[in-house]
């Protein structure tokens, strides 16, 4: 089991103080007075559609409290149930000391594109929404969108394909187009400064599923723009994750590290099974961006270093894909971590803890798919629990993890399998 204290661990559900799983995707994260704020896609598990957009709050990156919902659906209009809204990006702005969000408002069939803002006295919210975004008096019709803060807070919204407005200083709408088209094809971006080298980065359109992202830098948000390659190992898919945001994070010691935010996507069930990976990256001396060389379970966000799993581990294996098929643990302690061999062919499953009385105190939906064969890679850890003797059920679903484009093409896994190869419990 991975210690509770300032660990982040990736590519797994995220449990709040509740015990709930924390729904917040395409995300930012905003540091105020030594708290982080995270705000995301309040997603649902059974279709895409706005359902709000959630706001969580922590001290320590690791645990999370939920603070409800920041920007609500409206009973209709461009944010109500029957859009889509996505990638809020929460700002300060200097000159008016109110939080601004930005966010992408469309459609259901992406037809309706627009950028949008709220705004609010308070961090967590809840935000009053205003309406699109306009540049020269016009609302930005652009989908994927990112934010950036300079040091003189100067604020900036991004595009998918490359764009870069410079924001008036209540952020409240675009003054100037300072770039146009630098990454033609690219979505998702994100940007940061690193002393006089701004770096943004984006991801190529493949719908839900991961690819290898890429960066750009440049001596202004002006540009000149130069393409810069890969900031992860190539063919890793950016361990499997989409590029969301940039934090600077600032450690006790006076470190600035910036880390890497990204979405693992899970559609459809977007709630339960799509995770964050969260990395710190490095410059390089001769300015070149990395995330580690090898995909880390997890680490502590205030020191940059990876911890390992901690804990006994158990033989526990299992490998089915028929309906209903399940494995059983017997275990005593305060929870579990379980592992996985990642392949294509696998798909959800359901993970339950069953105490000694025999009430189900977790019952998660977990994926075990990835595009990629990977050995013994964590897929699930419980939340504290009280200590006691429990027993761990995973069953096998025949649920299959699938998208379609436009076109009819079907993606997503190869088959419905279900594989745990282990298990660490914490005592």
């Amino acid at each position: 089991m991975v210690e509770e204290q300032r660990v982040v661990c990736n590519g797994v559900p995220w449990h709040d103080d509740e015990g709930n799983v924390v729904n917040a995707h395409g995300v930012c994260v905003l540091e105020e007075d030594g708290r982080f704020y995270l705000f995301g896609e309040y997603k649902t598990d059974d279709e895409n559609r706005f359902a709000g957009f959630s706001c969580y709050e922590s001290d320590d990156l690791a645990h999370w409290r939920f603070d409800g919902l920041a920007l609500a659906p409206e009973d209709g209009g461009p944010m109500g149930s029957k859009r889509i809204g996505e990638r809020p990006k929460v700002m300060r702005s200097p000159k008016t000391g109110k939080y601004v969000m930005l966010m992408h408002s469309d459609d259901l069939t992406y037809t309706d594109p627009y950028t949008a803002v709220a705004v609010s006295d308070a961090p967590a919210g809840p935000y009053e929404f205003i309406g699109p975004l306009e540049y020269h008096g016009e609302p930005i019709r652009m989908w994927d969108i990112g934010s950036f803060q300079d040091e003189d807070g100067t604020g900036y919204l991004l595009t998918h394909e490359g764009n870069i407005y410079r924001l008036a200083d209540d952020y409240m709408s675009a003054e100037e187009l300072v770039a146009e088209n630098i990454a033609e094809g690219g979505e998702s971006p994100a940007m940061f400064r690193w002393g006089d080298t701004y770096y943004i980065m984006f991801s190529n359109k493949t719908s839900w599923g991961s690819n290898d992202n890429y960066y750009l830098s440049a001596p202004s948000p002006a540009g000149p723009w130069t393409h810069r390659g890969l900031f992860a190992p190539e063919g890793s898919r950016t361990y499997d994750s989409q590029c969301s945001f940039i934090l600077m994070l600032r450690t006790p010691d006076g470190r600035v590290t910036p880390i890497y935010m990204g979405d693992r996507w899970s559609f459809p069930h977007q709630v339960s099974c799509a995770t964050q990976v969260w990395l710190p990256l490095r410059v390089t001396d001769d300015g070149a961006l990395r995330l580690p060389d090898e995909f880390w379970d997890s680490w502590d966000p205030f020191t940059g270093a990876r911890r390992e799993p901690a804990g006994v581990d158990e033989s526990f294996s299992f490998r089915s894909k028929v309906k209903g098929a399940g494995v059983e643990l017997p275990f005593t302690g305060t929870g579990v971590a379980l592992y996985s061999d990642v392949s294509p062919d696998n798909a959800y499953g359901r993970v339950e803890i069953v105490d000694g009385d025999g009430d189900t105190v977790i019952s998660q939906l977990v994926t075990f798919y990835g595009p990629t064969r990977l050995h013994h890679e964590l897929r699930f850890v419980s939340p504290r629990l009280d200590r006691g003797s429990y027993r761990l059920r995973v069953t096998a679903l025949d649920d299959p993890t699938e998208w379609f484009y436009k076109s009819g093409k079907r993606n997503g896994c190869s088959d419905t399998y279900v594989d745990v190869s282990g298990v660490s419990v914490s005592a």
